[in-house]
């Protein structure tokens, strides 16, 4: 099940353009992993202070900046096991700056909020780390959902626009983030086992 990572193959051709301009201009992919982590911050700190409508774009952009890079690294034939750690570095600060504004935004509503919030943020790591420990045995490394990085980014933009609803989104984000988790240890358990 992928979830919406099914479209990172249109949203990669979508951005053909940044990158031929980037391969032309020889641009290190590592530009494009600190800008979406860039990004991420500045849409944390808008929903720090409520302004969904301003963290949807950020939070595009920090998916623009977390494809580019590796787009760009493929298109320029610089991938290298570095870019890799990299890149995780950069995904993880970004989901972490944008859990970090929620929480601060869930703060300002209920203490059941923020608590919700920083489950949900811890439990959004959950899916990662079964990933990579699958990468660091052997295996590939899964992405994709149920719940993978852009659900978690709209469902991010969907509970500052929506308070009441943070809670449930938390919930919803714990149990997403639980499947996905298992789903992709099951893939690396199948193509890992003996």
């Amino acid at each position: 099940m992928q979830g919406l990572y099914a479209l990172k193959p249109w949203y990669t051709r979508r951005l053909g353009r940044a990158v031929a301009a980037a391969e032309r201009r020889g641009l290190s992919p590592d530009v494009f992993t600190l800008a979406g982590v860039l990004a991420a911050a500045v849409a944390g700190g808008a929903l720090a202070v409520g302004w969904w409508w301003a963290a949807l774009p950020l939070l595009a952009l920090r998916l623009a900046g977390a494809n580019l890079d590796g787009a760009v690294a493929r298109a320029r034939g610089v991938s290298r096991p570095w870019g890799f750690v990299l890149n995780e570095l950069g995904d993880r600060a970004g989901d972490l700056l944008m859990w970090a504004g929620l929480a601060w935004w869930a703060a300002q509503h209920s203490t059941a909020a923020l608590v919700a919030v920083l489950v949900a943020s811890v439990a959004a790591t959950l899916p990662t780390f079964a990933s990579l420990s699958a990468a660091g045995a052997g295996g590939s490394r899964v992405n994709g959902g149920p719940l993978g990085k852009t659900e978690r980014c709209a469902l991010a933009v969907l509970g500052c626009a929506v308070p009441s609803w943070l809670v449930g989104i938390s919930i919803l984000v714990v149990v997403g983030s639980l499947a996905t988790a298992v789903l992709r240890l099951r893939t690396a358990r199948g193509e890992l086992r003996p």
